[in-house]
Formats: structure tokens, sequence, C-alpha cells
């Protein structure tokens, strides 16, 4: 592997960093408010799945009323 020198480092990754194709403010707040949507979809899911299994589990060992 070819060793380049400082500089020459800095200046490839401010010519890769152009490339890059950044998101619009419009896109970033959609895509993060779909992120929070999505959390929350999954929490109340894990926690419907928690109740049923332990509700299941206190009947087949009739520790609850």
């Amino acid at each position: 592997m070819a060793k380049t020198n400082p500089s020459q480092f800095l200046r490839e990754v401010r010519q890769e960093g152009a490339k890059v194709t950044w998101p619009s403010r419009k896109e970033t707040s959609i895509t993060t408010g779909m992120v929070f949507v999505m959390v929350i979809l999954a929490a109340l899911f894990f926690l419907v799945v928690d109740w049923a299994l332990s509700s299941g589990v206190k009947f087949i060992f009739g520790l609850g009323g």
C-alpha cells in the first residue's frame, strides 16, 4: 500500500466529500420522524407481546388472579 503525505490525504478526503450527496434539511427531518414513529411502534409491539407472555405464564403456573 502506497504511503501518502498528510496534505495529499486531506486533499483526497475533501475531493471524496464533495462527491457525497447530502440530504436536505427536509429529508433529514422526515427520516428522523419516521425513525421515531417506528421506535414507538416497536416499543408498543414488545409491550403487548411481553404483557401477553407474562399473562400466559401466570395463567399456566396459577400465580395470577
